[in-house]
């Protein structure tokens, strides 16, 4: 299995090469650019080719929905008729260097 090191160029003889990526080592979100430079025979190498792949977040976000009181702190999901009371969606997270940019509270119909 290459690996693709900025700037280091993996040479082989064959024309297909596998990018393999693992959580501890992917490639960053965004525009990534590779090239590539063929040489025949003779020793004469070809002007580059180069293509730009995007990687981007497919990741779904998890939400997490808890009732806590005045201190944030989780409480009981029962709560007083007529009294208020605080929901928060503070431990939602997206998979990193992503973030949760808006939460969406819904009163939805009783069933």
């Amino acid at each position: 299995m290459p690996v693709f090191r900025i700037n280091k160029p993996v040479v082989q003889a064959t024309p297909v090469v596998t990018v393999d990526v693992t959580p501890a080592d992917p490639l960053p979100l965004g525009l990534n650019r590779f090239q590539l430079v063929v040489v025949d025979d003779a020793g004469n190498s070809s002007e580059p080719a180069i293509i730009q792949v995007i990687v981007r977040d497919t990741e779904r976000p998890t939400a997490v929905l808890e009732l806590v009181d005045g201190r944030g702190v989780p409480i009981d999901l029962s709560v007083a008729f007529g009294s208020s009371f605080t929901l928060s969606g503070a431990r939602s997270k997206d998979t990193p260097p992503g973030k949760i940019s808006q939460y969406q509270f819904t009163l939805l119909d009783r069933v």
